[in-house]
């Protein structure tokens, strides 16, 4: 399949559109060879413009036809809307990925006019640099070739993990909504360097590139945090000092009950939009 691998985005916005310039940045496929959709005639000429593959306002069951793997890139409460337009138009031999993450797969199995493989993928906002942390489940369906594939394509823009789908609510919680989290702590970064004196320009890029260099080294080392924190905490320095302090405030403890608390909100909002949509 990979070697005529075509492949269409339906629904192209923010997360789209971010695996559109990967995809075609990395060489996951030519620009003849990948289609999406958009609204309006408008943005589609926005993205031909910026991209030059083909782009078409509407038009998504042309776009399924000529595809061997499909992406329904729109809403979590619009994917089941274009699996019932599409429907008619899919192949057995096709592969369908939801980057609607609240959505169960079972809600588009239901609609399927057969078997066919299917994944759920959850991409996080930093895509559109092309440091994702995607994390993706699939169906019964899906074999190992198709997993390869999938992981081939969002490898464009960041790191993937398979995950089962029960855990996919934790993922939602930890690296959907994490990067609030992490802009949270820059912000605080940036707002402590100018407490302390530091211009504001100065306090941003420090901010950013230690935030930045500390997940790199984290990543590279291989070492535990607690191992990288150990190596940077001498006895009666100012980073223990520092530390205390943000033990006394419970900074671990508070993101681990954030991540808890957004899981559970995950997991209540995926099942209150699949009972919704199979009353539809």
């Amino acid at each position: 399949m990979s070697n005529n691998l075509k492949i269409a985005i339906l629904g192209t916005g923010n997360m789209g559109g971010a695996l559109l310039g990967g995809i075609l940045k990395a060489g996951v496929v030519s620009k003849d060879d990948v289609i999406a959709t958009v609204k309006t005639e408008e943005k589609a000429n926005t993205l031909r413009d910026k991209y030059g593959c083909t782009v078409l306002s509407g038009g998504n069951r042309t776009a399924a036809q000529q595809a061997s793997v499909i992406v329904l890139a729109t809403k979590p409460h619009i994917v089941p809307k274009v699996v019932d337009e599409i429907r008619d138009t899919l192949r057995p031999d096709q592969i369908l990925v939801s980057l609607a993450a609240a959505l169960p797969l079972s809600v588009i199995e239901k609609r399927l006019p057969h078997p066919m493989p299917v994944f759920r993928a959850m991409p996080n906002i930093p895509v559109v640099v092309e440091e994702g942390a995607i994390a993706i489940c699939s169906n019964t369906q899906a074999q190992p070739e198709h997993q390869i594939l999938v992981d081939r394509i969002f490898r464009a823009v960041g790191v993937v993990c398979t995950v089962e789908e029960d855990m996919m609510d934790a993922v939602t919680a930890l690296s959907g909504s994490g990067p609030a989290y992490v802009y949270m702590v820059i912000e605080a970064f940036i707002a402590g360097g100018v407490k302390m004196g530091l211009s504001r320009e100065i306090s941003t890029r420090l901010a950013e590139q230690t935030v930045l260099g500390a997940a790199k080294h984290v990543r590279q080392s291989l070492a535990h945090p607690a191992v990288l924190r150990d190596e940077v905490t001498t006895p009666g320095g100012t980073t223990i000092v520092a530390i205390h302090e943000l033990e006394r405030h419970g900074l671990r403890s508070m993101l681990i009950s954030a991540i808890e608390t957004a899981t559970k909100h995950a997991k209540e909002r995926s099942q209150v939009l699949a009972r919704k949509l199979d009353q539809a």
